[in-house]
């Protein structure tokens, strides 16, 4: 009966007591400096109950989480007299975007409907230093949350008691494959998953792992929404999120490893607020977890996956045909003119679909028939991503225009490619399509053989005019200017003729152009790419152009590319070890940004220079 009264006397208290709102201001604690990059909270208290609470105006800052909500009040006796204080409190999370000034606007919430701001703020934000972040993390949730009583350090127990809410049993990231055997080309699948059995509002990937020895493509780009599920793992149940899928095909042989995965989580915990103890019978209720205020605080916690190890096995030796394939495929060829007439062009194509490494599929070698113009094969992908990899289909396709008049047969053809299901070469051949090409609707030949049968013999002159020999007419003027014109003439041709000689000469020159020409034929699609703000097939163009330009001067299969590989073949034709460091330095920067999003314009097109300085080079290199 007692303790009811009690309860009843403490709710009458509470009440009556309280601020007013006359009385009510909102104050702000927070960091005033912080460096780039850094994720800190701040903490805008009311000394009063609070509702309608409206965020500031951020400028140089991200909202990360939040507001989180936390109330407190306090009763105390003194000289027989009962005080009371009341305090709301709203927590948001906020990370610093560059280094400079951030400023932070007037927050607001109504106190018993009138309104109550806070004032407006600037945090001076510094240059990030890389060797504190993980250190400023691991102080970052003992700096954080404890928005009641004094905003001093808590003691270490009670930093001991935050921290073991979250531990790495409770929240984490583990990488898992699907194959950890496999043969060189043969595709993988790696998915990233955090593990959580508290509740998360937000991830954040600042980059992704640069994996030596992989050509990698991201399931993962057009994901809309994270996939969750329920999941036991090691005898615990946890809520799993999938934050990443790719698919892996390595391009070199050996024992390779898969780097790990990082990743920033913002994490929810239930947290006790600190009473103050009154020395009367009110502690019995401060000590009973019923009337023990919690509140809910946002943490952050940065996550380091597991790496792994992959046994890849070397692809045996391959049979004639082999355009790089791995994996299950279908191959047909088509002309979209069966009859046609000559000097007219029709299409031949090719086109090979199924589930595999279609990204490194080659042109196969197609043996056209003699009197046949063709041109490159242009590249159609309809290419799928899907959880389980790439699918669909990629087409080469040929313009050829017959030349003469008669009845051809497009010759069949081998295609091989691997199977890792089997661990064999499997061909598929296409069968011969014939071509009839009727007469050129225009003869140009006969046009051509066309004769001006009257314009070697002119007609006799009747009339004619003389002059008496050594008279000074025009016809002198015209007859010096006549005789300086083949002077002028030789003196320029000679000119010219040295010069192109001392061109011709410079050996190193020409190949210099040549190569200047090829390396922005190359990277034309990807200049296109980078003024239309399309990143991925930026760095996509960028990327093959760059293995192109190497398998074609080093002649190397693109399928077997790799990093060991071109060096192997460049210290064989003895090239400058500069020029190494720069083609590898290339190669590793494009595939860093191809998976680094939020590039600046500036950086891709130092990217796109660097690229086309790496290719020049490539062309220009002497062959031994």
């Amino acid at each position: 009966m007692i303790k009811k009264l009690l309860i009843l006397l403490i709710l009458f208290c509470f009440a009556l007591g309280g601020t007013t709102a006359q009385n009510a201001v909102m104050n702000v604690r927070t960091r005033t400096t912080v460096e780039a990059g850094q994720t800190f909270q701040i903490t805008f208290e009311v000394n009063a109950r609070a509702q309608n609470f409206k965020m500031p105006a951020l400028k140089g800052l991200t909202h990360v989480g939040g507001p989180s909500t936390g109330f407190s009040s306090s009763t105390s006796f003194v000289n027989g007299k009962m005080s009371q204080s009341v305090s709301s409190t709203y927590t948001i999370l906020v990370k610093a975007d560059n280094e400079g000034s951030a400023n932070v606007g007037a927050a607001s919430c109504t106190v018993d409907g009138q309104t109550v701001s806070s004032k407006p703020f600037s945090i001076k934000v510094e240059k990030a230093d890389p060797n504190s972040r993980n250190q400023r993390q691991q102080q970052q949730a003992s700096q954080q949350g404890w928005p009641w009583g004094q905003p001093s350090q808590p003691s270490q127990q009670q930093q001991t008691s935050q921290d073991t809410k979250i531990d790495i049993n409770t929240l984490f990231a583990r990488a898992s494959i699907n194959k950890s055997n496999l043969y060189q080309g043969e595709e993988a699948i790696i998915v990233y998953k955090i593990y959580t059995q508290v509740p998360l509002t937000q991830f954040q990937i600042d980059k992704l792992p640069r994996n030596k020895g992989f050509w990698s493509e991201d399931l993962s780009e057009n994901m809309t929404q994270v996939k969750q599920y329920n999941e036991t793992y090691n005898g615990r149940q946890y809520h799993v999120a999938e934050i990443r899928r790719g698919a892996l095909y390595p391009q070199e042989s050996g024992k390779l490893t898969i780097a790990p995965l990082k990743t920033d989580v913002v994490a929810i915990i239930q947290t006790q607020m600190q009473r103050q103890r009154t020395g009367t019978l009110l502690d019995f209720f401060i000590d009973d977890p019923f009337f023990t205020p919690t509140r809910q605080q946002a943490v952050v916690r940065s996550l380091t996956s597991n790496s792994l190890s992959v046994n890849v096995k070397p692809l045996p030796e391959a049979p004639e045909g082999f355009a790089g394939g791995v994996g299950n495929f279908k191959v047909s060829a088509k002309s979209d003119l069966k009859e046609l007439h000559a000097n007219e062009a029709f299409t031949y194509s090719v086109t090979v679909s199924g589930h595999g490494n279609l990204s490194l599929l080659e042109a196969p070698i197609i043996d056209f028939p003699k009197g046949m113009e063709t041109y490159e094969p242009r590249v159609i992908d309809n290419i799928n991503k899907g959880d389980n990899g790439l699918s669909g289909s990629r087409t080469f396709e040929w313009i050829v225009t017959p030349q003469v008049q008669g009845e051809y047969d497009m010759p069949a053809f081998k295609y091989t490619y691997f199977d890792p299901s089997t661990g064999e070469y499997v061909t598929k051949e296409c069968n011969t399509i014939h071509i009839k090409v009727g007469k050129p609707l225009n003869n140009a030949t006969a046009k051509s053989d066309i004769k001006l049968l009257n314009s070697d013999i002119h007609h006799i002159q009747k009339q004619t005019k003389l002059r008496p020999a050594g008279s000074n007419g025009k016809a002198s003027t015209l007859f010096w200017i006549l005789l300086f014109i083949p002077t002028l003439a030789v003196c320029v041709t000679v000119i010219l003729a040295r010069r192109q000689q001392s061109i011709e000469s410079d050996e190193a020159s020409m190949r210099l152009q040549r190569a200047t020409k090829l390396a922005k034929k190359r990277l034309r699609n990807a200049e296109r790419h980078l003024h239309d703000g399309d990143d991925n097939a930026f760095y996509e163009e960028i990327y093959k152009a760059l293995w192109g330009g190497i398998a074609d001067k080093f002649n190397i299969q693109q399928s077997l590319l790799s990093s060991d590989t071109i060096k192997r073949h460049m210290e064989e034709k003895a090239v400058d070890q500069t020029l190494q460091q720069q083609i590898l330095k290339t190669l590793e920067d494009v595939d860093f940004a191809r998976f680094a999003p939020g590039d600046s314009s500036a950086k891709k097109q130092s990217i796109y220079n660097e690229a086309m300085d790496t290719i020049t080079n490539i062309a220009a290199i002497k062959n031994r």
